[in-house]
């Protein structure tokens, strides 16, 4: 009984809660966010960044209050102080992006157009001038401009979620971003145990108990390490990519027998 009262009581908890989430943006695309057109340009992406820092901050905060989760961090202070920096996160939930916001008062990160004409979340990303995939050809100097200029960026080498069970497969975008920038590679491992709202699951597909979201940050990693001068660009790229995705198979593998034998 108590089992079951649990289990409908997140049920429950988790609906209101991406409701809350889609309230939460349209409140800052329709009351908050325009007013920032009344500061000045070079600043207001800025702020924009640190009033979804502090609303993602708030949001991980209620769905651990209502039970819903369980969320850890090491190295937190690497992402608090990760200037110009490339970081690149494993990606198994739908709310991976919201939790390393949350820890991030500045960063970029690269979105979805289909985000952009969001009646809930399209001010939002417009406001804080995230770069968008729309346009391949311009994407990489557009992460690499952003870097250049100080500011974190967030990429999911995968470029979708992680399928559970299945090898990892990165994109070459990544590797691309790091050989135009030269900017260092901070790895973050994001696990979730037990598994839940990935590609292939509703929100309303919850686990039979509350899940553990373990964010683990390692040490930078100097982009040369993996870089090769003398090789041509497209090759370059695809060496770079083969080379995260062995590294950060061998890191999860271990770090998530630590996640598992604490969830």
């Amino acid at each position: 009984m108590i089992a079951n009262l649990n289990y409908y009581w997140r049920l429950v908890a988790t609906g209101g809660c991406f409701v809350a989430f889609g309230i939460g943006g349209l409140a800052l695309s329709t009351f908050v966010f325009p007013a920032l057109l009344m500061t000045p340009r070079k600043t207001r992406a800025a702020r924009a960044r640190w009033l979804i820092h502090q609303s993602f901050r708030l949001f991980m905060g209620m769905m651990e209050f209502v039970g819903i989760m369980r969320f850890e961090v090491f190295g937190a202070e690497r992402l608090r102080n990760c200037g110009k920096m490339l970081v690149l996160a494993s990606h198994p939930t739908l709310v991976d992006v919201v939790a390393l916001l949350s820890l991030m008062p500045q960063a970029n990160c690269v979105v979805k157009r289909a985000l952009w004409n969001n009646p809930f979340l399209g001010g939002v990303v417009r406001a804080a001038d995230y770069v968008s995939n729309s346009e391949p050809e311009s994407l990489i100097d557009d992460c690499a401009t952003d870097l250049a200029n100080g500011q974190p960026l967030i990429v999911f080498p995968e470029g979708t979620r992680t399928r559970p069970g299945k090898p990892l497969h990165f994109q070459r975008g990544a590797a691309y971003i790091v050989l135009r920038s030269g900017a260092p590679i901070l790895p973050v491992l994001i696990h979730c145990t037990p598994s839940t709202l990935t590609k292939s699951e509703r929100w309303y597909q919850i686990p039979s108990r509350r899940f553990h979201l373990r964010v683990d940050v390692l040490e930078p990693v100097a982009a040369d390490r993996w870089i090769s001068k003398d090789a041509p660009q497209a090759v370059a790229a695809r060496r770079l990519t083969l080379l995260l995705e062995t590294y950060f198979t061998k890191e999860l593998e271990c770090h998530g027998r630590l996640a598992n034998a604490q969830a």
